[in-house]
């Protein structure tokens, strides 16, 4: 008699479009956007994100709308390159976060943009106490349309409650950190991508480490299937993105957040 084991069905979730497939493994594709198995998780009952007050050094941020895809190699990288400088972190895909729209509080009056966030039904408010506890940021987003990714944006909206303090008079909770940014795509935009980031976190008082930006495309005249192929393999890729890892270490450890402390004047719009 042939032995057969039954195994169950589960249901799966694309965490790029919320596809749900029910069956005993993800699909290899998605249906519904075409992302990799990769992207689906088991469904769960999700639990709203809670920071447990542990002191860590550098958030890390993949902005992309697919955690295991091309922008995902490069917070891999990043995140190798921590490791072996025993410099802690916490690593966050904003794909798996529930982080809404910007209520845009300051539109009504001044003093409504408040920090604590008014929204505090995301996890937004969980972000915010780990950008004011820790001492340095590596933001890692894809180039859409000469752009950050759209859930990227959402995420650095959600950031106006910090950066109002200035604007309140009232002591800013992010003056000296640093800031390092990853950026990769098909094409064209990498610098401008890195720009429009790094304004959010300059007008929050941080500072961008020297050589603090690495960009890497693949290029128009190639599938954008290839791409993931050419970063996973690309020696360049993984030389500039550990050296922005040590750029940002390195100038964390100066510890300008302190130094600079009372001796910053906030020019902040």
């Amino acid at each position: 008699m042939k032995k057969t084991s039954l195994q169950k069905s589960k249901s799966w979730k694309c965490s790029v479009c919320g596809y749900i497939h029910t069956g005993v493994e993800p699909p290899e594709e998605c249906p519904q956007c075409s992302s990799s198995g990769k992207e689906y998780s088991e469904l769960s009952n999700k639990q709203k994100l809670r920071y447990d007050g542990k002191k860590f050094d550098v958030l890390l941020i993949n902005g992309s709308s697919h955690r295991g895809h091309n922008t995902g190699i490069l917070v891999d990288l990043a995140e190798e390159a921590l490791k072996k400088k025993g410099v802690s972190y916490k690593r966050f895909n904003l794909n798996e976060l529930d982080i809404q729209h910007c209520w845009c509080c300051y539109s009504m009056r001044d003093s409504a943009c408040t920090y604590p966030c008014r929204n505090q039904l995301d996890d937004a408010p969980s972000l915010h106490e780990m950008i004011t506890d820790s001492k340095a940021v590596i933001v890692a987003s894809p180039i859409n349309w000469n752009n950050m990714s759209a859930r990227l944006k959402d995420f650095l909206d959600r950031l106006t409650c910090l950066q109002n303090l200035y604007l309140l008079d009232k002591s800013g909770l992010t003056t000296g950190k640093i800031v390092g940014i990853l950026i990769n795509g098909h094409e064209d935009g990498g610098m401008k991508t890195a720009m429009d980031i790094f304004i959010y976190f300059q007008q929050m008082g941080y500072i961008l480490a020297p050589f603090g930006v690495a960009y890497r495309t693949h290029g128009a005249q190639y599938n954008a299937k290839t791409d993931i192929g050419f970063f996973k393999n690309d020696e360049i890729l993984k030389k500039e993105v550990e050296g922005v890892v040590a750029n940002v270490v390195g100038t964390m450890e100066l510890g300008l957040e302190i130094k600079l402390k009372d001796k910053i004047i906030p020019v902040s719009e």
